[in-house]
């Protein structure tokens, strides 16, 4: 291809060029995104002020080298001394930074270098790596002057030594396009839901927006999903697709569907990644990350481009694919994927990639300026998953775990940490007592403990193992505190474990700058912060992407995930009409029974009688959920006393994979019995029992979750942001249960059978609002 053109960043550009040598990622302390923006727009600030109108900022720059573009934004010029700089956020001292990272440093100076001299015809230039200190705003600065002809040698020669792998970057993009331009579904026509669905994906990529899409088991939502999304690459200019699942069966569906999808495509050029997670992919756990440490670190951006190579031209790279090619080439599997994520036409993995902090997805779409497209399946789950990501706990226990092996340098600091915590859980009056903010004394002794390991790690950089991993913990609650807010609760709480003794005096040096141990009695303590409303961090990752689809079988009311999610206002919203005939579900509610928690007890009996006449009449498989393992127990046992004949098995406490799949098996074709599960475990969603392998569902709860303390400050919160008759904080995420629950049934348009809501209050019209419209209730 004779003409082709290909258009790369700066930072890409120099990425791909200028590392060298070993891996190391070593942990040093080092600045989120969002501080790195802070701190150069500090620095930039500074600038501003001290100049008299001669500093400019965020430079636009562009060269035309043979085939490349090479276009960036450099971040400040002075042009009364003649000054280009580059500013990058650290924490703690510059020398620390691995070489490789500064040499990639020094070759975007450079290279920003190259393109303001020939912009601006300078001879030379004086070249100035600024590095600001997150928390100290200190900033070291590394000088040098450097004659424009030196600067745009280094630059030609980094785009000749990337022009080979980018005129193969072009053409597999065009082989692409076409491939996708042309691609026929896989399966003959769509299903009309299915179509339905495709078509709303379709729009929405097409017009930059974002879609919540709720359609019903049976459609293909993982083909009505993909196929539009793909169709819509070529003519929307998507550099990714994103394929992000909440559970890891998600996955298997996901990497199924592209699997057909990219045999019907005529060369079959689609590039599929599958993101590991890295205690999966990692071949020497217990090893840093460095090449004086790990095999497969040692030299590895130097075998990386074999490597690199080969991966691309085998395309289908699932976990087994990245470790195959990995350990061939003597390169760590997992940051062999992470290198190959910038290659990848779709990426299959787990939502925290897209939507964590310090998700990789979603960091490198914003550093390369990628149009991004997003698919999230199962997307019920994802306010969960959210809050999970922006939320942290500390206990005192843990304080004193690590306390108990920690060094000298640190044993101060983490016993007044743990006496603060110890002094608080004593004080307070309450088992549970929420937070307008952290008490002084508190944050002082937490902020000790982030400084002394901070300390600690960074010189000792290539220890690994549970002090490393307890430092991440306390970063990310100091982090988590920095931008507390309505979005968010602060609390602690006493739990009902075992009582904790502090710390018998240690046998420590005089010298030793010990402070005094609390030596009271105290149960254990817990500090936390529980993200409410995930909305106020994920804002920005909705607007950084060109279009985001979440879908599920649950997702309404629609204002529950736009608003909770942060979504924008013209989010679109389509809901799916079942392909199910309605007399193939029979929905029936007891009328006569109460499954509070106060009326139990007296409606037991009523409640097994009714699920053993069901049985009796219409007999095979089924499933009955209950709201706690204690309830499912005791409805378990007095179905066994009352109708002994009934064959049942149980969900267990704590299943692994055998015990999981054994409960599964029970459900053979022409089976009868009842499988007792907990309503939102395992059991309850991501299940296909097809055909008579499940013939009905008993759920007897509507999924509300337990009153308590903390249950009441989440109510409150909600109700003030959101208006106090919307259900956010119980209603709906419970009926959202029951639904996904009740979709185990219907797994085809052939199957039939029965949906028992055990409960009168499933007659109430709030209820049935929440309900799917298609139920005959």
């Amino acid at each position: 291809m004779a003409d082709w053109s290909y258009s790369v960043s700066v930072r890409s550009l120099c990425e791909f060029t200028a590392k060298r040598g070993d891996l190391d990622r070593r942990f040093t302390p080092s600045a989120t995104a969002l501080e790195g923006q802070a701190g150069q727009l500090a620095v930039l600030a500074r600038r501003l002020d001290q100049s008299d109108g001669g500093y400019e900022i965020e430079l636009p720059l562009e060269a035309v080298v043979g085939h490349l573009r090479v276009r960036g934004r450099a971040d400040g010029y002075e042009a009364d001394v003649n000054r280009l700089e580059e500013i990058k956020t650290i924490r703690g001292p510059v020398d620390l930074i691995p070489d490789n990272r500064r040499a990639l440093h020094w070759a975007q100076l450079e290279t920003y270098g190259a393109l303001i001299a020939a912009d601006r015809g300078l001879a030379e230039l004086e070249l100035a790596l600024v590095y600001v200190d997150a928390d100290t705003q200190n900033e070291t600065v590394l000088r040098e002057t450097v004659a424009a002809a030196a600067l745009q040698a280094a630059f030609e020669a980094r785009c000749s030594q990337f022009e080979a792998w980018a005129q193969q970057e072009a053409e597999h993009r065009v082989e692409r396009d076409a491939d996708l331009a042309a691609l026929p579904f896989p399966k003959g026509e769509l299903r009309p839901g299915q179509r339905l669905l495709a078509e709303a994906v379709y729009r929405v990529a097409a017009n930059g927006r974002h879609l919540l899409a709720q359609a019903p088991t049976g459609i293909g939502k993982t083909l009505g999903t993909l196929y539009p999304l793909l169709r819509a690459m070529p003519t929307q200019q998507l550099d990714k697709i994103g394929y992000m699942t909440c559970k890891g069966t998600g996955r298997i569906a996901a990497l199924e569907a592209l699997d057909a999808l990219r045999e019907v495509s005529p060369k079959k050029s689609l590039r599929v990644l599958t993101l590991v997670a890295k205690e999966q992919a990692c071949e020497h756990p217990t090893k840093a990350c460095h090449g004086d440490a790990c095999p497969l670190a040692n030299g590895f951006y130097d075998k990386l481009p074999a490597a690199r190579a080969e991966a691309v031209q085998q395309a289908w790279l699932d976990p087994a694919a990245q470790r195959r090619i990995a350990l061939q080439h003597e390169v760590c599997p997992y940051y062999l994927g992470q290198e190959l994520l910038r290659w990848a036409d779709v990426v299959v993995g787990d939502v925290h990639h897209a939507f964590d902090p310090y998700g990789q997805l979603y960091g490198l779409a914003q550093s390369q300026d990628w149009k991004l497209a997003l698919l999230v399946d199962e997307a019920h789950n994802l306010i969960d998953r959210a809050r999970d990501m922006y939320s942290v706990s500390l206990s005192l226990a843990r304080v004193r775990e690590v306390l108990a092996g920690a060094t000298v340098s640190l044993r101060a600091p983490l016993r007044r940490l743990a006496g603060e915590l110890a002094r608080l859980g004593r004080e307070q009056v309450e088992d549970y007592q929420p937070l307008k903010q952290v008490p002084d004394a508190l944050a002082e002794a937490l902020q000790r403990v982030n400084v002394a390991l901070g300390d600690h790690v960074q010189k000792h950089p290539l220890e690994v193992g549970a002090l490393l991993e307890f430092y991440f913990e306390v970063l990310g609650l100091q982090r988590l505190l920095d931008r507390f807010d309505t979005h968010s609760l602060c609390d602690l709480q006493r739990t009902a474990g075992r009582v904790l003794v502090a710390d018998a005096p240690l046998n420590l040096s005089l010298l030793e700058d010990a402070e005094p141990v609390d030596t009271g009695e105290v149960r254990d303590v817990v500090l936390s912060v529980r993200n409410i409303v995930p909305g106020f961090f994920l804002k920005e990752r909705f607007e950084g992407c060109h279009s985001v689809t979440l879908f599920s079988a649950t997702l309404g009311p629609p204002d529950y995930p736009r608003q909770l999610l942060g979504m924008p206002e013209d989010t679109a919203w389509i809901d799916v009409p079942a392909p199910f005939p309605p007399e193939h579900l029979v929905v029936q509610v007891a009328h006569r029974l109460s499954t509070r928690y106060e009326h139990r007890d007296a409606s037991m009996d009523a409640l097994v009688d009714l699920l053993a006449t069901q049985f009796t009449e219409h007999p095979g498989n089924y499933l009955a959920f209950f709201s706690s393992f204690d309830y499912l127990d005791k409805a378990a046992a007095r179905l066994a006393l009352r109708h002994p004949h009934v064959v049942q098995w149980s969900q267990g406490r704590a299943m692994g994979d055998g015990a999981r799949r054994a409960f599964l098996d029970r459900f053979v074709e022409g089976g009868r019995g009842i499988g007792f599960a907990v309503l939102g475990g395992a059991f309850a969603e991501g299940v296909d029992l097809p055909g008579t392998r499940l013939i009905g569902a008993f759920i007897a709860t509507l999924g509300l979750p337990p009153v308590s303390p903390l249950q009441e400050q989440v109510r409150e919160r909600l109700d003030t942001l959101f208006g106090a008759d919307h259900g956010y904080a119980d209603l709906v995420p419970g009926l959202q249960k029951v639904v996904q629950a009740a979709g185990r049934v219907l797994r085809s348009v052939d199957d039939k059978g029965w949906v028992w809501l055990l409960d009168k209050r499933y007659a109430r019209p709030e209820v049935r609002a929440l309900l799917p419209a298609w139920w005959q209730l």
